[in-house]
């Protein structure tokens, strides 16, 4: 891979502006993310993303998107189909595991399929967070369920889907968001749990640890670092995410730019914060220039382990046949969501 800035952008609307084609083309990316903003129809949408890949001829461009289903999807009806949330399947595997692994691997089958004809080659999903009494509603049933195991397997099973299909999935939000109180885009979650209370929010990880993206979360887990948010702790980053997790691959920050992180802080002293700690890649969503530029002016190119990594993520992508037909999928995947919930998938 030709050498790439550690960092993925979101940009400010449908089309670039040419300030942006000025600072992209000197930067050149890992990659991109879209947002809702971005997007008016398939064929804009489309015509965007193949000018962001535009400014990195000779490489694969990793272009990012959340899309999860449910309240988490900035791409909807009429442009795709419209997916459930990730509650809809955990409770399918209450009922029935089979049914439920299934459904979930056919859904992100089709997700991938929708995303990949656009030139989306990541989705920001699956969400590995538990979904705790306790959880904040920035979550809630965004979350497959309580029970680590039942996360762990659906996340698994998601992820595949997306790998079968030549696209990547990005575990969410490592090491875990299930005690978070609070959006960690308006304020810092502080987490008081004890480590062996954190375990269990740690497990889904754990079982797909051998994935090739994840995305940190914006908490500070008194247990661990009392004074760092985990996306800047070195502690928690080395002996949680790498230690105990076990995961080796491409580690990306959630938003930079959230204010977990105290915005009078300066964009760029976090970013740099937080690949001393051990991230491998800044994340930068809002498309705001007085932030976004400045970090294309600073932030430092993938090397070393990093650079490994994002090679080792950017092999998976392929422009394989898939295995699988759109239609017949469609029909298996609606009628295993109908079998338990007899309203249309859109409408769960």
């Amino acid at each position: 891979m030709t050498s790439r800035q550690a960092a993925i952008y979101g940009v400010s609307g449908p089309e670039l502006s040419s300030d942006e084609i000025d600072f992209i083309s000197e930067a050149k990316p890992l990659g991109f993310i879209i947002f809702s903003r971005n997007i008016i129809s398939l064929e804009q949408v489309s015509n965007l993303i193949s000018h962001l890949k535009s400014f990195v001829k000779d490489d694969e461009t990793l272009v990012l998107i959340d899309q999860e289903g449910g309240r988490v999807a900035r791409l909807r009806p009429p442009l795709i189909r419209e997916y459930p949330k990730a509650e809809i399947y955990g409770k399918i595997y209450e009922l029935n595991p089979v049914n439920a692994m299934r459904a979930a691997y056919l859904g992100a089958v089709l997700m991938a399929k929708d995303l990949l004809r656009l030139g989306i080659n990541v989705d920001c999903t699956p969400c590995l967070d538990l979904s705790l009494p306790q959880t904040s509603d920035v979550i809630g049933d965004r979350a497959f369920s309580k029970h680590p195991e039942v996360v762990g397997a659906l996340g698994q099973t998601v992820a595949q889907g997306f790998l079968d299909e030549g696209a990547l999935p990005v575990i969410k939000h490592i090491p875990g968001h299930g005690h978070g109180t609070v959006d960690s885009h308006e304020s810092l979650p502080i987490v008081e749990a004890s480590l062996d209370e954190l375990v269990n929010d740690f497990a889904p990880f754990r079982q797909c640890n051998y994935l090739p993206l994840a995305m940190t979360g914006h908490l500070m887990f008194n247990a661990i670092d009392a004074e760092n948010v985990s996306t800047q702790s070195a502690k928690l980053i080395e002996k949680v995410i790498r230690g105990h997790i076990g995961f080796d691959g491409l580690l990306m920050t959630d938003d930079i730019s959230m204010k977990a992180l105290s915005p009078d802080k300066g964009i760029t002293l976090h970013a740099e914060n937080a690949l001393r700690a051990g991230c491998d890649v800044i994340l930068h969503c809002n498309g705001d220039a007085s932030e976004m530029f400045p970090l294309m002016e600073t932030l430092p190119r993938l090397t070393g382990r990093a650079l490994e990594r994002a090679d080792k993520a950017m092999k998976l992508l392929s422009s394989k046949t898939s295995k699988i037909d759109a239609a017949t999928a469609e029909e298996e995947w609606k009628e295993l969501i109908s079998a338990h919930f007899p309203e249309s998938p859109k409408n769960v």
